[in-house]
């Protein structure tokens, strides 16, 4: 049996700022972020499934990965939550923002998304990788096989 491979690409805004940092990205500014999630699995053999042929309906992992991702953080402002930004929440500035236990960079954001999204995989296929791009020019890539 071969081995296949699905991306889907996830598109969203999100505005962020890295607390304690020593250059302009201590200030709240934000990116338009595509998130790829590469999955392997087999492709299912079975014609009398509506599923034959696939490893993974599109539409499934586009679901978990809205649910799980776009849906919180989309148009959201991510912080520190060490960060002395707390009052946004107090005086109602922001309706959606989101305080993380790490620093929301690339890098943290893409872990974070990693685990959450290849614990709520179907057991036939895996996380092979994820790729989260903050700019057109930078972004994080995560392998499973570099994190076994």
């Amino acid at each position: 049996m071969s081995i296949i491979r699905i991306t889907k690409v996830f598109k969203f805004e999100m505005a962020h700022a890295l607390y304690g940092y020593d250059g302009p990205c201590k200030n709240i500014h934000g990116h338009s972020y595509s998130l790829s999630v590469t999955v392997s699995g087999t492709p299912l053999l079975n014609n009398d499934n509506p599923k034959n042929g696939m490893v993974m309906d599109f539409s499934e992992l586009k679901s978990i990965v809205n649910n799980l991702v776009i849906k919180h953080f989309d148009h959201a402002l991510v912080l520190n939550e060490n960060s002395p930004h707390s009052e946004f929440n107090d005086i109602g500035l922001f309706e959606k923002v989101v305080f993380t236990p790490f620093q929301p960079t690339c890098e943290n954001m893409l872990i974070y998304f990693v685990d959450i999204i290849k614990d709520r995989l179907p057991k036939e296929v895996s996380l092979f990788s994820a790729k989260l791009r903050e700019t057109e020019t930078s972004f994080a890539e995560y392998y499973q096989s570099d994190n076994q």
